[in-house]
């Protein structure tokens, strides 16, 4: 990447890196790493690690100092809210991040630059990036202005409304459960299903695990709206 796009990127996350290569490692996909033949090249899923910690701890400080009325389960609502996977992916995409990721070609060929679970990673690598090069203080208010205060966060708790109809018709018990696991380790997408007296009210995927049953639940209480009872 040329200095000129680098300097393009700076200017869109209004932050100069001091060591422009912890930029680079934030946008280096681990199928663009693993296509290299040189040794000791490290792809963005460690810092990616560093700056999901961060994002976490700076917006938990954000809402205890915003929100003193609310108890930690709303805050932490909020908070999944705020950082969740659709989030982050929309923040990416108002710096154009998809346009500069290193990504291997066959990634690249089948739009990995503009799906949400490589976008959402890439932009926490480049949190831990700014929080590496310019520190916590940084990299908080990167977080504040480009995230928590955005109004990128909709994530909605599919599964507290659906668990809110199911109780307001009847006493029976939703249950869960993960029935497939495709693709590869870096983009793993999961697929559950939710059923009540043993009856598949809903199917959905996820990049992980609680994205999957937030799915599946949207598809049930559409599906329950269209019924009369529950069996």
């Amino acid at each position: 990447m040329n200095t000129e796009k680098i300097s393009g990127l700076e200017e869109k996350l209004e932050y100069t890196f001091k060591d422009k290569e912890l930029l680079m490692l934030a946008l280096s996909h681990s199928s663009y790493v693993n296509e290299l033949t040189v040794r000791n090249r490290q792809c963005n899923e460690r810092i990616e690690f560093l700056g999901d910690a961060i994002l976490e701890m700076v917006s938990s400080e954000y809402l205890y100092k915003t929100r003193p009325q609310d108890k930690e389960g709303v805050m932490s609502k909020q908070r999944a809210a705020l950082v969740c996977e659709k989030a982050l992916a929309s923040a990416a995409r108002e710096i154009s991040l998809g346009d500069y990721l290193l990504l291997g070609k066959g990634e690249a060929a089948n739009g990995g630059a503009n799906r949400d679970s490589i976008l959402a990673d890439a932009f926490e690598a480049i949190i831990g990036a700014i929080y590496l090069d310019g520190g916590y203080q940084v990299v908080s208010a990167f977080i504040i202005k480009r995230v928590l205060e955005s109004g990128n966060g909709t994530f909605v708790d599919y599964k507290s409304r659906f668990q809110e109809i199911v109780q307001g018709r009847s006493n029976a018990k939703i249950v869960y459960e993960l029935v497939g696991e495709t693709g590869p380790e870096h983009d793993r997408q999961f697929e559950v299903v939710v059923s009540i007296n043993g009856v598949v009210l809903g199917h959905g995927t996820g990049h992980n695990k609680k994205a999957a049953e937030q799915n599946a639940a949207m598809e049930a209480i559409v599906r329950t709206r269209r019924q009369s009872d529950l069996t």
